[in-house]
């Protein structure tokens, strides 16, 4: 299934030497997206920062689009997104912003047109909530956090 989404480039000119959001493989659920920055970015350990795309998308009603890591940088830098996955919700039409966390040991730079992060196009289901007396009982009940073991 192919679904449509306009998409915008904010300053086409200042853009023009970036890479539009795409598909790396046949099999890719997520599109990567690059690093709209002038200047380099350098992340410490620790350090979180807002990183811009240059582009905004009007995302049909009833879908959203997660903000997701990409596992190479994960694995390789320890970078992360700090809200992951981050939403961005069918209404918003400003500028796609990633926020990026270094949860690795070594400082890493982000450069202009670097993939950064993978977009992922999700359905939205609405839920109504119900307000109950009590909730049917199950085996697993109220066992949370660690409930069956640490394997």
């Amino acid at each position: 299934m192919t679904l449509t989404i306009a998409f915008r480039w904010l300053d086409p000119e200042a853009t023009a030497d970036l890479a539009l959001p795409s598909y790396e493989t046949p099999g890719s659920s997520g599109m990567d997206i690059c690093a709209a920055i002038e200047q380099e970015c350098t992340l410490d350990p620790g350090a979180r920062s807002l990183i811009p795309t240059g582009f905004a998308v009007a995302i049909p009603e009833g879908y959203e689009i997660q903000v997701r890591p990409r596992s190479g940088l994960a694995v390789k830098h320890g970078i992360s997104l700090p809200n992951t996955p981050g939403t961005i919700d069918s209404d918003y039409r400003g500028e796609v912003k990633v926020s990026l966390i270094n949860l690795g040991h070594d400082p890493v730079t982000i450069r202009r047109g670097d993939r950064i992060a993978q977009l992922v196009v999700a359905p939205v289901v609405k839920a109504e909530l119900r307000v109950v007396a009590e909730l049917d009982t199950t085996d697993r009940g109220s066992g949370g956090f660690g409930h069956t073991g640490v394997q």
